[in-house]
């Protein structure tokens, strides 16, 4: 079984604008639609497409939960969500124009996790998952979790001896880092904030990473990515595709690739899926579609080259 983990949950709003978003202007909408938010949940989603099965764990806000479900049931997704009274799932906005710039997001903060529901997260955790399992723990940390609480999360999932996957960013990061678990996607922004020498390069970095990490993805936006496993890094150019809204490709890529993992799929076939799947999920208006067969003709563009690693960029 694959799980999910999402433990700042939202609802995207998506809204389109006519013409170019302009300051001290009124930006009239053309259209607006409400979709699934959240890293973990959107990974849920993207393993639905490819018919792997799995369950979204987390948490859900009271207040706006009959929106929330009723999403989660358009997608089809299969949860145990545990509800935290008489708060609200946030709602994140995101903005899409004519300028075919990408998106804006605006982004809520969230609810904040009573230790009673973080305490059943942990005690589901104990009780169902094994150690055949995957565990995908994505998204932002709720107000005020704390690295000790959500270090609590990442050793309880670890004395399962599951693979743990993880796509967090700041101090959620390092944390996953520092605990070592099986997988992590920080973009090349986000890489430079880990406790790693400043004047290694960033393969060397990479190299290091990968001494504990199994799958070691940095993000190159449009451009790609960098994966180091094993003892191998590679380099792969993402194929040009028109942009609509960017929001949730991350998401796409960690699915696809984790959904690839969980059939057993050889190496270069979980990056061009993960990688054809993000791309195709950017053309699309919403935080969520993309498709598959679109993917697929995106292969012979994706180009995977395997980098020379120098010694003295490992010491």
């Amino acid at each position: 079984m694959i799980y999910t983990i999402t433990l700042n949950p939202a609802i995207d709003k998506i809204i389109e604008v006519d013409g170019h978003l302009t300051k001290k202007k009124t930006n009239r909408v053309r259209k607006h639609e409400y979709d699934l938010g959240g890293k973990g949940l959107h990974v849920s989603n993207v393993m639905n497409q490819f018919g792997v099965e799995n369950t979204a764990l987390g948490f859900i806000g009271e207040r706006n939960e009959r929106l929330m479900l009723k999403i989660l049931d358009e997608k089809g997704i299969h949860h145990q969500l545990i509800r935290e009274p008489d708060k609200e799932t946030r709602e994140c906005i995101v903005i899409l124009d004519d300028s075919k710039d990408g998106s804006t997001m605006i982004t809520g903060a969230g609810f904040e996790i009573s230790y009673e529901r973080f305490g059943k997260l942990l005690s589901f955790i104990q009780k169902k998952v094994q150690e055949e399992d995957v565990v995908v723990v994505a998204g932002s940390l709720p107000p005020d979790m704390c690295m000790t609480q959500f270090e609590q999360l990442l050793m309880q999932i670890k004395q399962t001896s599951c693979f743990l996957a993880c796509d967090l960013s700041g101090d959620a990061l390092k944390k996953a880092v520092e605990v070592g678990v099986d997988f992590i996607k920080p973009n090349q922004h986000e890489i430079q904030d880990l406790e790693l020498p400043k004047d290694v390069p960033l393969i060397g970095q990479l190299e290091q990473l990968a001494r504990n990490i199994q799958y070691v993805v940095v993000s190159l936006g449009e451009k790609g990515c960098y994966m180091a496993h094993k003892d191998s890094i590679y380099k792969i150019m993402a194929p040009a595709v028109e942009e609509v809204n960017d929001t949730g490709a991350g998401d796409v890529f960690v699915g696809a690739f984790i959904a690839q993992l969980a059939k057993r799929a050889p190496l270069e076939t979980m990056i061009r899926y993960a990688v054809g799947c993000s791309a195709s999920k950017v053309t699309h208006r919403n935080c969520t579609d993309f498709d598959i067969e679109h993917a697929k003709s995106l292969f012979q563009q994706i180009k995977i080259k395997q980098v020379e690693v120098e010694q003295n960029a490992l010491s």
